[in-house]
């Protein structure tokens, strides 16, 4: 079996009458061009496998589904424009107007916002659930529930939730599940093997790892890609760039290497953290003082280098003047990339207590020195 760190640095690719190149060449070109009509028009019937139109398909876009589908034991990926057209794509490739979703109610709030608000005027219904609740999510179940969407673990209290036991409802119930596997990454979670039927990704994150690029992607079978292929993305047209892709690859390289470092310094910091008493909870489900740590270490083999905490005060004057002190971290609301990154979630509506952290490349012993200084503030 392949290792992961050699399908995410394989950047061979078919070429005819040139050496083969080092890297991956960027084909930032917009159309193909044919050397009779009836290529032209096998190529216009079948698009989908087919170098018709870079809105469609482009060998540098390719080459980057290839690996992360191949990363995600998937059978294809599809590339968009952003995490956001990603995963408005492949549930809107499963559900019409009277159909039903259920949703993580810690899923990204874009997530939420497609489900409970942009789909509703289809006549798209929606309902939030615990999903680490199983019997909630039982109870949630319709006759027309089309989709279950996941995170696991979310991205604001990396709640964990048990995958095969909501594989099973799924199966039982004629529902296609549907997991963002940004925080764990390809490197640390798969969860297509334990039947989930589409993985998502924020390539933005992780896969890029350099907070210079916007990306997503969908990974399934090839039945499935097609299908949103067909549906969603050529109507839509939500087309992700050749240089974007490009950028994606070229993070791809040292994915494992950089999730390696941010899943040790998470562990140091997060022992900082467990310690310290100007705090009240850590969230990190890797770590082994974590009530989620038994079910997360069975899914997943690591983990990344967002987390977050829930201090003992709710004084908001306080915990603004704590982040703003901060030298290393900073004041952002995105991650995975080689940055450390602090989101006081009191700034996003969400509990004042909560602060997210992204622990970045730097020297973990330079962050924990710069998150003690901003928690003395608060004493």
């Amino acid at each position: 079996m392949e290792k992961i760190e050699d399908i995410i640095t394989d950047d061979t690719f078919s070429f005819t009458n040139i050496e083969m190149p080092v890297s991956m060449p960027l084909f930032q070109n917009s159309l193909f061009c044919f050397n009779c009509v009836d290529d032209l028009k096998k190529a216009i019937g079948d698009e989908f496998y087919s170098h018709l139109y870079s809105r469609g398909n482009n060998p540098t876009v390719e080459l980057v589904e290839r690996r992360i589908a191949e990363a995600e034991k998937g059978e294809r990926a599809k590339l968009f424009a952003s995490g956001v057209a990603a995963i408005y794509a492949v549930v809107s490739s499963q559900v019409q107007s009277g159909d039903h979703i259920i949703c993580s109610d810690c899923a990204y709030s874009w997530a939420k916002y497609l489900c409970s608000t942009y789909l509703k005027r289809f006549n798209v219904s929606a309902t939030f659930v615990n999903t680490k609740d199983i019997e909630a999510v039982k109870q949630a179940v319709r006759k027309n529930t089309k989709v279950l969407y996941l995170e696991s673990p979310g991205s604001s209290v990396m709640r964990v939730s048990d995958l095969k036991a909501l594989v099973e409802i799924c199966k039982n119930n004629s529902i296609f599940s549907i997991i963002d596997n940004t925080w764990a990454t390809p490197v640390f979670q798969n969860p297509l093997t334990f039947g989930i039927d589409a993985v998502v990704h924020s390539a933005s994150k992780y896969l890029g790892g350099h907070s210079d690029v916007i990306g997503g992607c969908v990974i399934s079978s090839n039945k499935n890609i097609e299908h949103i292929f067909k549906t969603e993305f050529l109507p839509t047209g939500a087309v992700p760039d050749p240089f974007q892709a490009w950028l994606i690859q070229r993070g791809m390289r040292t994915l494992k290497v950089r999730l390696d470092y941010h899943y040790k310094a998470a562990l140091k910091v997060c022992d900082f953290l467990y310690a310290h008493n100007a705090v009240d909870e850590v969230f990190y489900p890797m770590h082994p003082k974590s009530p989620d740590y038994a079910l997360a270490s069975s899914q997943m083999k690591g983990g990344c280098g967002l987390l977050s905490v829930k201090l003992k005060t709710n004084d908001e004057t306080k915990i603004k003047k704590a982040v703003d002190a901060l030298n290393i971290f900073r004041i952002g609301v995105s991650w995975g990339g080689y940055e450390s990154l602090i989101l006081p979630l009191l700034a996003t509506k969400g509990d004042p207590r909560v602060i997210r952290l992204h622990i970045g490349l730097e020297n973990t012993d330079s962050l924990i020195e710069d998150l003690d200084k901003g928690l003395f503030l608060l004493k």
